[in-house]
């Protein structure tokens, strides 16, 4: 049965669509996943490190990307969007990486996600400005073993659509302070869709990227995200209706590393090894891909 991951955070340069690579490339080449990627941050990061510039600009062009999904939906003369041509298959510059799907976004997102905020507006009691995006992957999800949904780093209309098709999401995080400040928010407008839209979709954790183990900032964050929800789970029941339970630290902390920086540029470096950096770097990816899997199982 097929789980589907949303990855999101409300400030960006944390790592976000980087950690959804990689999740992906683990998934597929050591745990034999099938895998389908949806990028929908217009900032185009994540399908750009699949597919890279050129294959995007292509897609763009030819009105195959997550734009015009949206764009159809608003307006029933507009393209007609196939999903099934619109997926990019077998994507990640890795050659001896395949399994991995990839729906594209658009530099133009921003743009249609108003016009679909408003129709939201217009109609606030309908379900279906929510749900363009899972009413069109609905139709290819059992191809796959899990969907990772790039969010943008805001509670849209274009990233309640990922949650929607969401059972479950992680937040990406460097452990310092401007980083995890919006982590009560995002657990606080999540639930608030939940209860609006009637889907809910489980907490898996918090990704720690980026980390220095010689920072004590690093260190001390750590700590305090992670006796948050001790202390959540310390309260007696009554305590705890009024408040969402602190999500709790994936233990596999992602160090900050230039190869890991590098990810970023679409290029076959040959093996995930090299891509990653190696050693034990490659080793936390493949713990944290696990862990996140294991859990997505249990509680999505």
């Amino acid at each position: 049965m097929v789980t589907a991951i949303a990855t999101i955070n409300l400030k960006g340069g944390v790592g976000k669509s980087t950690m959804t690579a990689a999740l992906a490339e683990f998934m597929a080449s050591h745990f034999g996943k099938r895998v389908l990627l949806i990028d929908l941050d217009p900032q185009t990061n994540l399908t750009t490190m699949m597919i890279g510039g050129h294959r995007w600009q292509e897609l763009n062009n030819s009105h195959r990307t997550l734009k015009a999904l949206f764009e159809q939906a608003l307006d029933s003369q507009a393209t007609a969007f196939n999903i099934e041509e619109a997926i990019q298959r077998d994507v990640s510059p890795l050659a001896t990486v395949t399994g991995i799907d990839l729906l594209a976004s658009s530099l133009d997102m921003i743009e249609i996600s108003e016009e679909v905020a408003a129709w939201q507006y217009e109609e606030p009691d309908s379900l279906q400005p929510l749900s363009v995006l899972k009413t069109a992957v609905d139709k290819v999800r059992h191809n796959y073993d899990y969907i990772l949904i790039d969010c943008p780093p805001n509670m849209g209309i274009v990233t309640r659509n990922g949650l929607m098709l969401a059972d479950a999401y992680v937040i990406p995080t460097i452990p310092d302070i401007l980083s995890t400040y919006g982590i009560p928010q995002i657990q606080k407008r999540i639930a608030m869709f939940s209860a609006k839209s009637g889907h809910s979709l489980k907490a898996l954790g918090l990704i720690i990227t980026k980390y220095r183990k010689s920072t004590n900032l690093h260190r001390d964050t750590i700590n305090r995200l992670q006796n948050a929800a001790l202390d959540f789970d310390a309260q007696r029941p009554e305590e705890r209706v009024s408040t969402e339970r602190p999500p709790n630290v994936i233990p596999f902390w992602v160090p900050d590393a230039i190869a890991i920086a590098g990810a970023a540029e679409y290029r076959d470096q040959g093996s995930l090894s090299k891509r990653y950096g190696g050693g034990d770097t490659v080793d936390t990816l493949h713990d944290l891909t696990e862990h996140v899997m294991m859990n997505a199982k249990i509680y999505a």
